[in-house]
């Protein structure tokens, strides 16, 4: 069967389109972490209950995504991507008039519940509009996701934290805007050939690796995956915590601290995916998990100016594995990549709600300086990386037992 030219080639607009949009779809999510100093003082809440926030956020959205891939996979849905932003939208809404804390935690439900919705499809278009060029399209499409994360900080910055709680609803208008675009976006996803009941048919699904090592590969990917998101969190939850505290800075200037980092991460993000098109996905992620431990290590002792530089740096390298190991888990299982998606941002979410959830006890229980110093071990696991079978070309197998072919 001839393949279509339209398979073969990058659809460089479309990965545009699908880019901005998870830049919109993050920036939004990214408020709530953001205005986090505003919601404890507002409810009164503890570092437990903030931990909690991001815990009932990240953990809908890691419990959902991987059974919406999996359906998705089935009978590929093309309009469920203005739906999820919907749902993130209502729960922008919701949290903007929040009167109570329970409410607090509905409004980010939604939230969760759009990622979930959002993130698994979003990332089959990618890879769909790719052309073969796996990595750079991931790649693409996760830079315009952190580059959003990114500016929630600023957004809190400057317009929530002058204007207040309530002026969380004016980020709506970003979501229509999201539900534009991906309207068209999903006109688009219909027509590609990849979508018709021939193609589906033929799709291989088969892999060259036998299903134990599958299986053990992807066991080392959810540890890297803990490693990676599990040390994010204590940043992204608790950065400007640690920085109130230990150098008394401004609220203000804590969330331009926290934008720098989350600018780096964005700005690493880059480069996982075309690095490892070129010389293979195992590389990047040694260099990413275990390369940032000296760094990792270094930061609980650093003054205020290393701090910012060592975080920069931790942001940069850090950032470029999840491309990495979502293409590679994607080489793995060909054929199921909504469902690969699913679980890779599930995991990703569940690890980030949960290390947020557990840090903030352990803050409350030790002090927020005593986390930075516990988990700067973590990246550590990336010594796990030496068990990865080779699945593209360029990389060498590794490991006892885990020839390629």
């Amino acid at each position: 069967m001839p393949t279509d030219h339209r398979e073969t080639e990058t659809a460089f607009r479309v990965l545009a389109a699908i880019s901005f949009c998870h830049l919109l779809n993050d920036m939004m999510q990214s408020v709530i972490p953001a205005v986090y100093p505003i919601l404890k003082d507002s409810y009164h809440l503890d570092f437990g209950q903030i931990g909690l926030i991001s815990l009932t956020s990240q953990l809908t959205a890691s419990l959902l995504q991987p059974v919406v891939g999996l359906y998705t996979d089935h009978r590929p849905t093309p309009y469920s991507l203005p739906m999820g932003i919907t749902f993130t939208m209502a729960g922008l809404i919701l949290l903007a008039s929040a009167p109570s804390f329970a409410m607090v935690l509905a409004a980010v439900a939604l939230v969760g519940m759009g990622s979930a919705v959002f993130h698994p499809e979003s990332s089959r278009v990618a890879r769909m509009a790719s052309g073969g060029q796996h990595g750079l399209a991931q790649s693409l499409f996760q830079v315009g996701g952190n580059a959003g994360s990114s500016m929630g900080p600023l957004l809190a910055a400057f317009i929530v934290l002058p204007a207040g709680q309530r002026s969380i609803a004016w980020f709506s208008a970003l979501a229509l805007l999201a539900i534009v675009i991906l309207l068209r976006v999903g006109a688009w996803y219909k027509r590609h050939p990849s979508m018709t009941a021939t193609a589906r048919a033929a799709r291989s699904t088969q892999t060259h690796l036998p299903r134990r090592k599958i299986a053990w590969a992807m066991a080392v990917l959810i540890a890297l995956i803990f490693s990676k998101y599990f040390y994010l969190a204590s940043l992204m939850s608790y950065y400007t915590f640690y920085l109130i505290s230990r150098f008394h800075v401004s609220v203000q200037s804590a969330q331009v601290h926290l934008f720098v980092f989350l600018g780096a991460v964005a700005l690493g993000t880059i480069i996982g995916g075309p690095v490892g098109d070129r010389i293979g996905r195992k590389y990047v992620i040694w260099c990413s998990i275990l390369g940032v431990l000296p760094f990792t290590l270094a930061l609980p002792y650093a003054n205020l100016f290393w701090t910012e530089i060592l975080t920069v740096i931790i942001g940069l390298v850090l950032a470029s594995a999840f491309s990495a190991i979502l293409v590679y888990a994607q080489d793995l299982l060909p054929g199921r990549v909504g469902t690969v998606s699913g679980l890779f941002f599930g995991v990703a979410f569940g690890m980030g709600g949960i290390g947020a959830a557990l840090l903030g006890q352990l803050a409350d229980a030790k002090g927020i300086e005593y986390v930075y110093r516990l988990c700067a071990f973590l990246p550590a696991i990336g010594l796990l990386t030496a068990f990865l079978p080779a699945v593209n070309v360029g990389e060498k197998p590794t490991g006892p037992g885990l020839s390629s072919r």
